[in-house]
């Protein structure tokens, strides 16, 4: 009965008595030596086992007669023999089939089809979150500005002298002025501080106050410049003093005003040095200025003339001409009156300058790029999901063993041991004629003698080998 038939070894006893006039259906030409044996069971396990799982639990390699259709066994040379490899379960490197159910899996569970498409949208997914990667790099390897408004506020205060001051400080009149700002609707968590935008600052007083050597304040910056919230000037004096301030923006990337006819015939007055020869470039294939033949010079038009002093150059050769027209960009300039009247203290004058920061999402995109902590829950459930197709993979073969066994008991235990006995013969490097050796009178030529009285001698050698060692510890 099928119950009782859990395994080919249950009915190994059975099978012997009905195939009894085939001394066994399978037998090495020669006694296997303990290596062999071991290296064998190792492999296979004890005959008649489906399946061998290894102290570790990992299965090794086994081998499984499918049939799953009623028709008739077929020959042994079109049994299905199926191998499973020994899959590491902290494998990384997963191919997209390994996480794909077999197609007579998927006949049987009619369900696995939501699955399926689970991974068809998955694929599209990466698709997308790849280019929309892609996409991002490009975007941050050139430059992401916002303009913003800065708002500039001149102030100042006046000191009067006081006669009954005890430090000098006090016994003179003196004026103090005060250069601060701040961006407006600024939504960065981290405020930028008021110098970070300037690359230098010039305030110039009234050349006849204070003479040629003490007019002039400036700031300038530096690599090991401190950022400041803002400027401040003090000087004695009772009287009104106009100043000038010169304001030069720290641009990023370096920007620069154009040559007056550069400017006039690109409508460019201040741009980064790629984005002019890109304004240049989009001139030329304007006016066709290319020459037709050789794609490497431009012939100049009468604009191109003036500007390059040549009728013809290369485009490679612009950016190198370029340097002697390219100039520092102009500096903002703010004329400003410091006012020692009382009524004038508390007035502020404010000024908006356009700036350029950094966009805020260009962080965003980074932290994106740079974050691997979805990519490693990802590859945590890739790995799950292998091992779940792996063990429905598993179950299927021993579906398809007991399925196969329980139509046709004694024609399956018969293949399965051919096939394990071709097993043997690979393993064993061992060759022989099937035919020849399930014929009992196989057995009974002259080398069956020596080969039983060589495996008796190799038996004893080695029961003697154990006494002899077991002997010495005894002794020692």
């Amino acid at each position: 009965p099928a119950s009782r038939a859990g395994t080919p070894a249950a009915l190994a006893p059975k099978q012997r008595r009905s195939g009894a006039h085939e001394p066994g259906l399978w037998r090495a030409s020669y006694p296997l030596n303990a290596t062999q044996t071991a290296r064998w069971r190792g492999r296979h396990g004890p005959p008649g086992a489906p399946l061998h799982c290894n102290e570790s639990g990992s299965r090794n390699v086994c081998h499984s007669l499918t049939k799953t259709d009623p028709t008739p066994f077929k020959p042994l040379s079109d049994i299905q023999v199926v191998h499973v490899k020994t899959v590491s379960s902290s494998s990384s490197d997963l191919r997209s089939g390994d996480c794909l159910p077999s197609e007579q899996i998927r006949e049987l569970v009619p369900e696995s089809q939501a699955y399926m498409d689970l991974l068809a949208f998955e694929r599209k997914l990466d698709q997308t979150i790849m280019r929309k990667r892609v996409d991002i790099q490009e975007a941050l390897k050139r430059p992401m500005k916002q303009k913003r408004k800065l708002r500039l506020y001149i102030s100042n205060t006046f000191n009067p002298a006081r006669p009954d001051a005890d430090d000098s400080d006090g016994s003179i009149a003196s004026w103090e002025l005060r250069v601060e700002g701040k961006l407006l609707d600024d939504p960065g968590k981290q405020k930028k501080k008021f110098s970070s935008f300037f690359k230098s600052l010039v305030i110039e007083l009234d050349k006849d106050l204070y003479g040629p050597d003490n007019h002039l304040v400036e700031w300038h910056r530096t690599p090991t410049t401190q950022e400041t919230d803002g400027f401040q000037v003090k000087r004695p004096g009772d009287v009104s003093v106009r100043c000038t301030l010169l304001l030069m923006l720290d641009y990023q990337p370096p920007q620069f005003k154009l040559d007056p006819r550069l400017a006039r015939l690109l409508g460019i007055h201040t741009q980064t040095r790629s984005c002019i020869i890109q304004a240049l470039w989009q001139y030329v294939k304007t006016n066709k200025l290319q020459d037709s033949h050789d794609k490497e010079y431009i012939n100049c038009d009468k604009y191109f003339q003036q500007i390059f002093d040549g009728p013809r150059l290369k485009f490679s050769e612009i950016p190198q001409r370029l340097t002697n027209l390219l100039l520092p960009p102009d500096p903002i300039v703010i004329n400003h009156v410091i006012s020692v009247d009382p009524n004038d203290q508390k007035k502020t004058a404010c000024y908006d300058i356009d700036v350029e920061v950094e966009d805020p999402l260009k962080g965003q995109m980074s932290s994106f790029l740079l974050s691997t902590a979805n990519q490693q829950e990802i590859a945590s459930l890739d790995n799950k999901i292998h091992e779940t197709i792996e063990s429905i993979n598993q179950l299927k073969i021993q579906r398809d063993f007991m399925l196969s066994f329980s139509r046709d008991p004694k024609g399956y235990i018969q293949d399965w041991l051919k096939s394990q006995s071709r097993d043997l013969k690979l393993m064993t490097d061992v060759v022989g004629n099937p035919e020849e050796e399930r014929r009992a009178a196989f057995y009974h030529e002259p080398w069956s003698q020596e080969a039983v009285s060589r495996y008796f001698y190799c038996k004893i050698q080695q029961r003697r080998q154990e006494l002899e060692q077991a002997l010495a510890v005894r002794n020692t």
